[in-house]
């Protein structure tokens, strides 16, 4: 899908994945100035910009608090309101001993732990490139440390509920959102819940919301032409 999008405008990809959480405690502010500094590392600061999953709900919590960080953002199945299974999960993994045990888990066998959390609409997509793609990281206890601290902190529910309170107040005083926003969301998502699209609409307003029939988490794979239209159309309309 990339390829499709990059042939008409020079893009550049950041994976979580590959980069180590800020050093000490990372809520969300600590994420989004990660993400200013890289954008001015590669002087892309003021790009039209698209934000997946996890990463769009850092992208959105970026440009609220510097709308000089993107020009246009789309964002696909992100997070962004709270959840029970957020608010568990974060529970959870304040209890002593629970991390440490995710942590053991994923790493006895990362590339089946990768290939049960990939959720694809057609499963017979994947591959063991992929699996490899996604759970070579984890298989080091300093790999897997990182991911459950993206998990934990990245998403926790305190950081959502200020995301929220801000976007309420933005939507109640007739602000709006920084910059031009698009919602992608897929019906078929057991990832992130298709409910979560109107919610976060709701409380943007004057963003578009987009559904993504016969499509899954990953809608990149499940519906590339699809997914690649819909940005182009948003994308280009600066």
């Amino acid at each position: 899908m990339i390829a499709i999008v990059s042939s008409r405008r020079t893009c550049r990809a950041a994976v979580a994945a590959r980069f180590p959480p800020p050093a000490g405690r990372s809520p969300p502010p600590r994420w989004c100035a990660f993400i200013g500094e890289l954008q001015e590392t590669l002087g892309i600061t003021g790009c039209p910009a698209v934000g997946n999953s996890l990463g769009g709900y850092l992208c959105m919590y970026s440009a609220l608090q510097d709308r000089a960080r993107f020009a246009r953002l789309a964002v696909i199945h992100a997070p962004g309101v709270v959840e029970p299974r957020l608010v568990a999960m974060n529970l959870a993994l304040r209890v002593p001993g629970v991390a440490a045990v995710l942590g053991r888990v994923v790493r006895r066998n990362p590339l089946r732990w990768a290939h049960s959390q990939v959720h694809y609409y057609d499963e017979t997509l994947k591959s063991l490139e992929e699996a490899h793609e996604y759970g070579d990281p984890l298989a080091s206890s300093t790999g897997a440390r990182a991911f459950i601290r993206y998990l934990g902190e990245a998403l926790n529910p305190r950081g959502l509920h200020v995301f929220g309170r801000e976007l309420r107040r933005r939507r109640n005083t007739g602000e709006g959102f920084p910059v031009p926003l698009m919602l992608v969301y897929a019906r078929q998502d057991p990832t992130v819940p298709p409910r979560v699209g109107p919610r976060l609409h709701a409380l943007v307003p004057d963003s578009e919301l987009h559904w993504l029939e016969r499509s899954s988490h990953f809608p990149q794979v499940d519906a590339p032409d699809r997914l690649a239209g819909l940005l182009a159309g948003f994308l280009d309309a600066i």
